[in-house]
């Protein structure tokens, strides 16, 4: 447990602090303006408790800029989300009003009392994919308001409007078969022309973004797109949703995030399930899309598990609805796998191998290259037969002398190809 817990409500124009001991007691009290210089003042502030710990409500919203400021000066941040401090204000007592100083003091208790409260991370690849996923959504949001414009107008036009999803040649043909008889319906035909202008533009812009989620998606080198229904448009949706799989112990922990698993609502004797309406809906909707795709095709295996539901007794919903509890666990295998891969990437002998030449050459080295150096020779020690974990250390010291005495030399091979 932190000594000092720091809850910061942020906002657009500024961010409110409040420091609280572990036994929930004010400590101090700082309001500063959102500006260049935010995370300076916040640190020369909070400089009298060297061990803290700062919790910031929405980490992942008006609070994005300011987690990730503090994490680049070295500061364990966590991110509460805003309905958890909520719950720890109306359940406060004594001074529950709702100001900028109670709600940063609700932050910091949650934090504290919480175990559940994640960690922030720095931004890596997952934040890209969730930027042109964000991106996307909001663009389909627009083209649908456009839509129903156009549908509006056209009622206006023709008797009936039209019954299905229009497309912008449809649109235009329509447009170019209406002859205006007055002046009325003259500029309800230019008004039709300009919301189908906006209509060919956000369609460009979609595309445009489609391709940008696809060529992110290659760079994350995720196997999701494997799973049958799960095209660039889900993989990034899920991706940047989740981040890292580890924080999830098992798929069920993963179902109840994403709102695929049942909620009990039992009662004495009487054992009863309901559908979920919690969890990331985000989420939820991809696997949903996932679902429905796998449907729509009769080869598919979620064809088969839908089908074979079918013949259980179940409904068109309750078989969808097991379907895309299926499609969540195929997806937090894929993302293990990921993580696994990953993980074997990053742990291979080549990054000991150039951590330790930028080691012995240029005096830094990569975040933790030490001990997992430190750690690989105890355990080569053990296989041996004979060593500790101190000697694991002392072998990997003299083999790091060995090789700068060689690089110094030059008589290193692999040090003369990674001179030149």
């Amino acid at each position: 447990m932190a000594a000092v817990m720091i809850g910061i409500d942020p906002h657009k124009a500024t961010h409110t602090a409040v420091a609280i001991s572990a036994a929930e007691e004010p400590l101090g009290e700082l309001q500063v303006r959102a500006c260049a210089a935010q995370a300076e003042r916040l640190l020369a502030w909070a400089a009298a408790w060297p061990q803290r710990t700062w919790a910031i409500e929405g980490a992942g919203g008006l609070g994005h800029l300011l987690a990730q400021q503090l994490l680049a000066a070295g500061e364990r941040v966590l991110d509460v989300p805003p309905k958890l401090g909520a719950r720890v204000r109306l359940l406060a007592a004594g001074d529950v009003n709702k100001n900028d100083p109670n709600d940063a003091r609700s932050v910091a208790v949650a934090a504290l009392r919480s175990a559940g409260v994640r960690e922030v991370r720095p931004d890596d690849h997952a934040a890209v994919l969730k930027i042109w996923s964000k991106r996307y959504r909001d663009l389909g949001r627009t083209r649908t308001q456009v839509v129903c414009r156009l549908h509006a107008v056209l009622c206006e036009l023709i008797p009936g409007g039209l019954s299905k999803a229009i497309t912008a040649g449809q649109a235009a043909r329509i447009l170019g078969s209406i002859a205006p008889p007055d002046a009325v319906a003259a500029a309800r035909c230019e008004l039709a022309a300009a919301f189908l202008e906006d209509l060919r533009g956000i369609d460009a812009r979609i595309r445009e973004t489609r391709k940008r989620l696809a060529l992110a998606v290659q760079a994350a080198g995720t196997s999701l797109t494997g799973l049958f229904g799960v095209g660039p448009v889900v993989a990034a949706a899920v991706i940047g949703d989740v981040r890292d799989v580890s924080r999830f112990p098992g798929r069920d922990h993963f179902a109840g995030y994403n709102g695929t698993a049942p909620i009990e609502v039992s009662s004495g004797p009487r054992k009863t399930y309901r559908l979920s309406r919690r969890g990331n809906r985000r989420l939820n909707h991809a696997i949903h899309m996932a679902a429905v795709t796998q449907i729509r095709h009769s080869h598919s295996e979620g064809r088969a598990c839908y089908d074979t539901k079918l013949a259980e007794g179940k409904t068109p919903k309750e078989a969808l609805r097991s379907l895309k509890r299926q499609v969540s666990n195929a997806i937090f295998a894929c993302l293990q796998a990921d993580a696994r891969r990953a993980a074997a990437h990053a742990e291979g002998p080549g990054d000991i191998r150039w951590g330790l030449v930028v080691k012995l050459l240029c005096g830094f080295s990569w975040p933790g290259w030490g001990r997992r150096c430190a750690r690989r020779s105890a355990d080569r020690l053990r296989g041996s037969g004979g060593g500790s974990r101190g000697g694991g250390r002392t072998g990997c010291a003299g083999r790091r002398r060995a090789g700068l005495r060689r690089l110094s030399a030059g008589r290193s091979g692999r040090g003369r190809r990674v001179m030149r």
